[in-house]
C-alpha cells in the first residue's frame, strides 16, 4: 500500500518555528515529524510515500535528498504557487494512486495499528475509512451503530452537517487526521483548486460507505503547537 503525508500546510500554530521552516521539520526530541512518520509507516511495510509540499518546500525536498529518502520511494507533489488544502492536495496527487492508499497529516504522532486499520477498511469494502477516537475536540464526527459516518458538528458554533434526521443516537468521535481511501473517490469529486476533503466526505456520506475506525485509548498527539511538542517529547523518545 502507498501512503500520502500532508506536509504542505503553513503551520501557523507552530510559530515562531514555521516562520523559517516547514512544520514537517519541527523536531520532537531532535527528530523531525516528517522522519518520525516515514519511519512509522515503514514499520507497517509501507515503502512508497507521496509528500505534498508548499511552505518552505525546498527545505523538505533537501531533507529527503540528504537522507536518501530513508531507503524507500518518495514522490513529491508540489503545490506551489498555491497551497491546495486537503481536498485539492489529494486531487493534485491522484495520479500516484491506483489502489487503496493511506493518508495522514505530517503533524500527527500516533501508535495506531495501521495493519488493523487497513484490514477493517478492506474487509468492509469502504470508500473511505477515518481513524477516530474519543477525545476532546471542538469538531466531532458522528457514526451510527454500523460505524457509518452520518454527520459533523462544530461544538463551539453548533454548526452541523448531517444526512439523517437527528444525530442524538450516534457515537460522537474526533477525527485523528488519518484516512484510508479507495481511489474511486476521485471519480466522485467535482471540486477543483483549493478545498477541504472533509466537505467532500459530508456529501459522499449520503450515498457511499464512509466508516469510522475507533482507536480510542491509543496515543494520538496533534503536534500543532509548541506546547504539544513538549507533550510529544514525553512519549516519543
Amino acid at each position: 500500500m502507498k501512503a500520502m503525508l500532508f506536509a504542505a500546510g503553513l503551520g501557523t500554530r507552530l510559530k515562531p518555528f514555521t516562520e523559517n521552516h516547514p512544520k514537517a521539520l519541527a523536531p520532537v526530541n531532535g527528530k523531525p515529524l516528517l522522519q518520525r512518520n516515514i519511519e512509522y509507516l515503514k514499520s507497517f511495510g509501507i515503502n512508497e510515500i507521496v509528500v505534498n509540499v508548499f511552505h518552505f518546500a525546498d527545505q523538505i525536498i533537501d531533507f529527503l535528498n540528504q537522507n536518501d529518502n530513508f531507503g524507500i520511494t518518495i514522490h513529491i507533489s508540489d503545490e506551489r504557487p498555491e497551497v491546495l488544502e486537503t481536498g485539492g492536495g489529494l486531487v493534485n496527487a491522484k495520479h500516484f494512486f491506483d489502489e487503496d492508499f493511506l493518508v495522514m497529516n505530517v503533524d500527527i504522532l500516533t501508535d495506531l495499528n495501521t495493519t488493523e486499520f487497513i484490514t477493517a477498511h478492506q474487509e468492509n469494502n469502504a470508500l473511505v475509512t477515518l481513524a477516530v477516537s474519543d477525545r476532546n475536540s471542538s469538531r466531532k464526527l458522528f457514526f451510527d451503530e454500523t460505524n457509518a459516518l452520518k454527520g459533523w458538528k462544530n461544538l463551539n458554533s453548533d454548526e452541523e452537517i448531517k444526512c439523517i434526521e437527528t444525530l442524538d443516537h450516534c457515537k460522537e468521535l474526533a477525527f485523528s487526521g488519518i484516512h484510508l481511501i479507495n481511489p474511486k473517490v476521485f471519480e466522485m469529486i467535482s471540486e477543483t483548486g483549493k478545498f477541504s476533503i472533509m466537505k467532500v466526505y459530508m456529501e459522499l456520506m449520503k450515498t457511499e460507505t464512509i466508516l469510522g475506525f475507533d482507536h480510542s485509548g491509543g496515543i494520538l498527539i496533534d503536534v500543532g503547537r509548541p506546547s504539544s511538542v513538549l507533550e510529544a517529547e514525553k512519549i516519543f523518545k
